[in-house]
Order: C-alpha cells, then structure tokens, then sequence
C-alpha cells in the first residue's frame, strides 16, 4: 500500500535523527520507505549499525541496492522491495520514519505489536498521534539563515 511520496531526508537531517535515536555500532536500523537507501547507508557506514531498509517502489529499491553496492555495505546493509506491513520488525533497535501524520497512524500499531521493549522510534516532522515523544527537537539546516527548518520526534518503546 502506498503511503507516502518519495521526499528524501537531506543528509544532515538524517546524521542528526541517527544521533539523536542514539544508534549504536552492531544494533539493526529498519527505514520504513528507505528511498535511496541514504538512511541505512549512513546507519552502517558512520555509526557501524545494520541496515534494513523497505521500500514498496521497484525503481527506488534498486536505487538502493545500487548505492549500497558501490558503498560495500553488502554485508551490513538489506533492502527488502516489500509492503513495510508485511515485514517482520521484532529485530528492530531503531525505526526511521520520514512518512506523514497519516501514514505514521497507519504504521502505528504495527509498531506497537512489533518492536521490543527499549525499541526507540524517530520520526522526521511528523508526529505519532498518541504516543508521547521522549524528546522533539528542532533541526536548522542553515542555521545562518534560519531554514529549512526540521522537527524530529523521538520516541521509545516502554
């Protein structure tokens, strides 16, 4: 089911959600509509995690695959060209989310259902109605004139 267009988070928005999610080495990362792969590819290369990214789109999936390939993160790094209701995030330390308000309500209580305790859940700008965050932050691109401006939402699983 798609729900939710292919926006992709710019690189310092995504360094700041994995430090903020407090990612660390050897923990798994799923990106739930991982896009070109940037999310799970920064997770392994900087902050030596595993990467599992989903995306529904063929085009992007392989996108993905391509960029991980010419990174040699093989190894460390899976996309799955699925549903992300269909795929099994019991595994899960962090999940990224760059969905909408709508789209997080759906995903919602999968994430419930499925993530352990301690699971942490950060969202870029959209919040999980319901839930509430262990911190929001906002995030300055360009902090020397003020835009574009980024609200990430951390969440942990109690």
């Amino acid at each position: 089911m798609f729900i939710a267009p292919f926006v992709p988070s710019p690189q310092t928005v995504v360094e700041y959600m994995l430090k903020l999610a407090d990612l660390k080495a050897g923990e798994v990362l799923f990106d739930m509509g991982s896009g070109d792969g940037r999310t799970v590819i920064m997770a392994a290369k900087t902050f030596g995690a595993r990467g599992v990214g989903i995306e529904l789109r063929e085009d992007l999936a392989k996108k993905a695959m391509s960029n991980i390939h010419e990174n040699g993160l093989d190894d460390r790094v899976t996309i799955m060209n699925d549903d992300m209701f269909n795929v099994n995030l019991t595994s899960a330390d962090v999940v990224y989310l760059y969905l909408t308000t709508s789209a997080n309500e759906k995903i919602k209580p999968k994430l419930e259902s499925d993530l352990k305790k301690g699971a942490r859940v950060v969202s870029h700008d959209y919040e999980i109605i319901g839930w509430r965050p262990a911190k929001v932050e906002n995030f300055c691109e360009n902090p020397k004139v003020g835009y574009p401006s980024h609200t990430i939402y951390l969440y942990k699983k109690p």
